[in-house]
C-alpha cells in the first residue's frame, strides 16, 4: 500500500480518510484494485487529499483506476461543488478543455481492410494535421472562431463537415450554451485560429482499430458494433485555444482566492466561488474552448471518412461509416444530482474522467435512453480500447463518472529514457500494427509500456458497477501527433 493511512473499502475501492492530512472537509476514494494500488502514486492521494479541503465540496473527492498525478488536481479526478457554497477550479478540468474521444463504426471487416491497411495510415497521415503547432486545412478569422466557439460541432455541420444526425451522438450535442466569446484573449483566439481541425500531439491520437471481443451481444447490435469490424477512434481536444483559456484564467482565479479569503493547501487549486464574476466567466469561456474541441472532433471525423472512401473507391452506403458516440474527458458541468435523497444542482469536475450516465438519463440521445451512455476508453497504442455502458450505480456513487483511459506509469522524459535505442515502430509493426508519428520522440514518450494496462483499468471500474463492458477494439492502425 502506498501509504498506511489509507484503508481499503472493498476489492476496487481505497479510501483516503478525512483525517489523512489537516483542512480535508470529505474523504477520498481511489477506485483501484489491489493489482493497480501496487502502481498508485503519492502524489495523487496527495492531490485527491487536496481537492476534498476545497469549499463547498459534496460527497468524496474520487480518482478512478487510470489516475496519475496532475496539475492540482489528479488526473482521472472527480468532485462536485455545491452552487451556493461550493467552488470551481481550472484545475479540475485541465490545460486541454474538452480533451475528448470520439468512436466511429463502419460496415468494413477485418479481413477486407488488412490488405489496404499501410496505405491507408499513409493516406491518413497526409490528410489529419498533426504534431505540435500543427495547422489545419481550416483557417478561422475572428468571425468565424466566434462561430465555432457559440456553436460548437454544429458550426462544423453547417459547413459541410457531416451531418445534423451527428449531433445526437455527442455529449450535449456537441454544444455547451453559454459560451462567451467575448471573454477569450487575443492570444487564445491567436493560436485557436490555424488549429482547428487538427490532432495534435502527445496522447492524442487517430486509430484504426477492430472489434475483437463482445461482452454484451444485445448491447453491442444496439450500438452499431459486431465482431471483426472495423471501427475508427479520434482522440483531441481544443488544442491550444483551450490551453491558453486555462493558461489566462489560472491568472485569474489566483487573484480571486486572495480577494475572497479561500485558504488553499496548493496554489495550483486556484478557484472561485461558484457565484462569483471570475467564476461566471471561467465557465463561459471554458464553454467556448469546449465547443472549439467538439468542433475539432467533428471536421477530424469527416476527413476520415472521405480518406476510407477515397482509398478503398467505396460509396458513403458500403463504408458505412458513422458516429457511435463522443465524450468530453476534461470539463466541468451544472448537472442535477440527488444528494440525501434530494435533487441539487452541482458543478462537476471531471478531469481526466467521462460521463457514464444510466439508462433512462434525460441527457441521452433517444437511441440510447434505455441503453445508457455509450463510455470509450481508450488504451495505449499496442494493446486496447473498450467501449462500456454507464450504470445506475455510477450515478449512486460517482456523479455519474468513469475512468477515461489507461494511465500513465512514466513520465514522457522517463519512456524516452526506456525507449533509446529501440524502434517503436517496428517493434508495433512485428505485433501487426501500423504507426505513423511526426516525430520519433512522440512513439517513445507514448510506448505502451508508458502506460498501465487498459484491460485492469477497465476491470476495476466494471467490477465495481460504475459502467459495464460491451466490446474490446484492438489497433490496427495508429496516426500519433
Amino acid at each position: 500500500m502506498v501509504n498506511e493511512k489509507l484503508k481499503r473499502i472493498d476489492e476496487n475501492r481505497l479510501e483516503v480518510p478525512v483525517d489523512y492530512k489537516p483542512g480535508m472537509k470529505t474523504r477520498g476514494v481511489i477506485y483501484v484494485d489491489s493489482v493497480l494500488e501496487e502502481a498508485l502514486e503519492q502524489g495523487s492521494v496527495e492531490q485527491v487529499a487536496n481537492v476534498a479541503s476545497l469549499p463547498g465540496i459534496v460527497g468524496a473527492s474520487m480518482a478512478m483506476p487510470d489516475v496519475h498525478t496532475g496539475y492540482g488536481f489528479p488526473i482521472g479526478g472527480v468532485a462536485a461543488f455545491d452552487i451556493r457554497e461550493g467552488v470551481i477550479s481550472p484545475g479540475g478540468v485541465g490545460y486541454d478543455i474538452n480533451c475528448g474521444v470520439r468512436l466511429l463504426r463502419s460496415n468494413l471487416q477485418r479481413e477486407y481492410l488488412l490488405p489496404h491497411i499501410k496505405g491507408l495510415v499513409d493516406v491518413l497521415f497526409r490528410e489529419i494535421p498533426a504534431g505540435v503547432g500543427s495547422k489545419g486545412k481550416v483557417r478561422l478569422g475572428p468571425a468565424d472562431e466566434q462561430k465555432v466557439l457559440l456553436k460548437g460541432a454544429g458550426w462544423a455541420v453547417e459547413k459541410g463537415f457531416g451531418d445534423a444526425a451527428d449531433l445526437d451522438r455527442i455529449e450535449s450535442g456537441g454544444c455547451l450554451e453559454g459560451a462567451d466569446p467575448s471573454l477569450v484573449s487575443k492570444k487564445a483566439y491567436e493560436r485557436g485560429g490555424s488549429q482547428q481541425g487538427t490532432l495534435g500531439s502527445g496522447n492524442h491520437f487517430l486509430e484504426i482499430q477492430h472489434v475483437d471481443m463482445i461482452y454484451d451481444e444485445d448491447a453491442a447490435r444496439a450500438l452499431g458494433l459486431f465482431r471483426d469490424q472495423i471501427t475508427v477512434m479520434i482522440h483531441t481536444g481544443s488544442r491550444g485555444f483551450g490551453h491558453q483559456v486555462c493558461t489566462d484564467f489560472l491568472e485569474v482565479m489566483a487573484g480571486a482566492v486572495r480577494k475572497y479569503g479561500i485558504e488553499l493547501p496548493d496554489r495550483e487549486l486556484a478557484c472561485a466561488p461558484f457565484g462569483s464574476v471570475e467564476a461566471q466567466q471561467y465557465l463561459a469561456a471554458m464553454k467556448a474552448a469546449a465547443n472549439y474541441a467538439w468542433a475539432n472532433r467533428q471536421c477530424l471525423m469527416h476527413w476520415t471518412r472521405e480518406t476510407f472512401m477515397s482509398v478503398l473507391s467505396l460509396g458513403p452506403h458500403d463504408l458505412g461509416m458513422s458516429l457511435v458516440y463522443d465524450v468530453a474527458h476534461n470539463i466541468a458541468k451544472v448537472e442535477e444530482h440527488t444528494v440525501n435523497g434530494r435533487k441539487v444542482n452541482l458543478v462537476v469536475h471531471r478531469k481526466g474522467s467521462t460521463r457514464a450516465f444510466p439508462p433512462g438519463h434525460p441527457e441521452l440521445p433517444a437511441a440510447y435512453r434505455n441503453l445508457g451512455q455509450p463510455v470509450l476508453i481508450p488504451g495505449d497504442m499496442g494493446r486496447a480500447s473498450y467501449v462500456l455502458l454507464g450504470t445506475e450505480k455510477s450515478m449512486q456513487e460517482t456523479f455519474g463518472s468513469t475512468c477515461h483511459g489507461a494511465g500513465r506509469m512514466m513520465s514522457r522524459h522517463q519512456a524516452i529514457r526506456q525507449a533509446k535505442g529501440r524502434a517503436i515502430w517496428r517493434e508495433l509493426a512485428d505485433r501487426g500494427i501500423i504507426v505513423k508519428s511526426s516525430g520519433r520522440e512522440t512513439l517513445a514518450e507514448e510506448m505502451p509500456e508508458a502506460y498501465k494496462d487498459v484491460s485492469s483499468v477497465v476491470n476495476v471500474v466494471h467490477n465495481a458497477g460504475i459502467s459495464r463492458k460491451v466490446a474490446r477494439l484492438r489497433p490496427l492502425g495508429v496516426i500519433k501527433g
